[in-house]
């Protein structure tokens, strides 16, 4: 599909893209950057690829540049890259928030390079390169957004690569995408963070407790709240104005639920709780979960 693909920043997620592009033959070569020694030196035992200590090298004669690297980190990278990309070049990433990486790119004002945002909505609790695995994308989505000057057919191009990995592809704006990912993505992270941080307190004499006896609720959300902090200190950050909002209406949400408690209101109660069940069905009709116990997870 290309000629060569340069992968940069190489945990979860970049791995995970290394591993499927040489599985499934997507690239004649494939050259990798990471900031990290260990990781580089884990990548060159594992795999065959081309590396450098110095990240504006990788990038030379690549016809798709992947920015896989934690958010804070992409103006240092497009700074050091941005001279040796190539001439018409798919340069695109895999960050949750994009208007703040947007601003960037455009201040760069890069010459015949197509910047194509991707954004794979894929992932796990670990993090790193042996956390990665080649079928992480399958049956997932994948956005995509890019602005109306975009060359459709690099577009295409990328639609096409996300494909080959296995994943849905949608197209969607700069500025939906964010708001959507603060309500489906970023608002489950802030909410995990703080319902774990509530529960497990480290003067609470009944801490072992919890822990031992925690049901299905709490385990999913230890789950949540167990990502990489890193990355999502970096997405609360960029994307803070959209999760604001989202955590306002969910404050308001959470106020009135307390208020039908502590009125006793039954059928408050049953309002609030019947209107969020048939979310649940919508979903699993989506294809975005699994009816069976559990929710299908071992």
């Amino acid at each position: 599909m290309f000629s060569k693909i340069c992968i940069i920043g190489c945990g979860l997620i970049g791995s995970s893209i290394l591993r499927a592009v040489n599985e499934k033959k997507l690239a004649s070569k494939i050259s990798v950057y990471d900031k990290s020694s260990k990781v580089t030196d884990y990548l060159k035992n594992n795999f065959s690829v081309e590396t450098s200590n110095n990240i504006s090298d990788v990038v030379k004669d690549s016809d798709l540049v992947i920015i896989a690297s934690p958010l804070s980190g992409y103006k240092e990278i497009l700074l050091s890259i941005h001279s040796n990309l190539k001439e018409n070049v798919i340069l695109t990433d895999t960050g949750s928030a994009k208007k703040e990486v947007n601003k960037i790119i455009n201040n760069l004002n890069l010459k015949n390079v197509n910047w194509i945002a991707s954004h794979p909505i894929a992932g796990t609790e670990y993090s790193g390169p042996e956390a990665g695995f080649a079928s992480l994308f399958n049956n997932r989505w994948c956005i995509l957004s890019a602005d109306k000057k975009a060359n459709k057919d690099k577009i295409n191009e990328l639609e096409k690569f996300w494909s080959s990995l296995g994943s849905k592809v949608k197209l969607m704006s700069f500025e939906d995408h964010d708001y959507i990912l603060s309500l489906t993505s970023h608002l489950p992270h802030a909410v995990a963070y703080s319902i774990v941080k509530t529960a497990i307190n480290n003067e609470d004499k009944f801490k072992d407790d919890v822990i031992q006896y925690s049901a299905g609720g709490l385990r999913d959300f230890t789950r949540i709240a167990a990502s990489d902090p890193l990355m999502w200190k970096d997405i609360f950050i960029d994307n803070s104005d959209n999760i604001l909002k989202v955590l306002d209406n969910y404050s308001k949400n959470l106020e009135e639920i307390k208020n039908a408690i502590k009125n006793k209101d039954s059928k408050k109660l049953l309002e609030i709780f019947s209107s969020t069940k048939k979310v649940r069905k919508e979903i699993i009709e989506a294809g975005q979960d699994t009816d069976k116990p559990g929710f299908g997870r071992n």
